[in-house]
Order: structure tokens, then sequence, then C-alpha cells
């Protein structure tokens, strides 16, 4: 399943992207530790599965908690996409 947590506003969409089919895998949630902000937790999803999500707090914030590590979209490897190992993870902007 594809989550995408985020919004769209006058300025652009701000999502961040999670693949649970691919997150369900790992076993390290390098994710968690690796978000300055502390976007990201660890939560059973509908299937009972534990996979990452985006705080509730954080969801309405992405573009302004985002920004220490994703200056004007200049930065291709954000400290979470490239802590993900299994690949599950993506951004909009």
């Amino acid at each position: 399943m594809i989550a995408n947590y985020g919004y769209r506003d006058g300025s652009g969409e701000y999502y961040i992207t999670i693949d649970t089919d691919r997150c369900i895998g790992c076993e390290g949630r390098w994710c968690v530790a690796a978000c300055p902000q502390g976007l990201f937790a660890i939560e059973m999803d509908d299937y009972d599965d534990e996979v990452a999500m985006i705080v509730v707090p954080g969801r309405k914030l992405l573009k302004e908690k985002c920004s220490e590590c994703k200056p004007a979209g200049e930065r291709t490897f954000l400290p979470c996409t490239s802590a993900c190992l299994p690949g599950a993870l993506s951004h909009s902007w």
C-alpha cells in the first residue's frame, strides 16, 4: 500500500510517500532516527503491520519541518530517504 502524508497549498505540493509493503520488511527503522525533526514514528497500520508513519502534528508542517534537510529542493539525498534501506520513502517536492 502507498501512504501519502502531507498537503497542497498555494506554493506547491508537500507529500512524503511511504511504500508500506517495502517498509514492513525493515528491521532497522532507520528513518525514525535519521529525521532531525522527529517526523517519523512506527505504528500499526490497518493490517496489523508495523510501518513508518508521519506523526499527526507534522503532517501539515512538512514544508517547514523538512526545510532543514531540503532547502529549496536542491538536496537530493535527504537523511530520511538515505537511511531507508528498503527504499520505501520519497518526497514530492
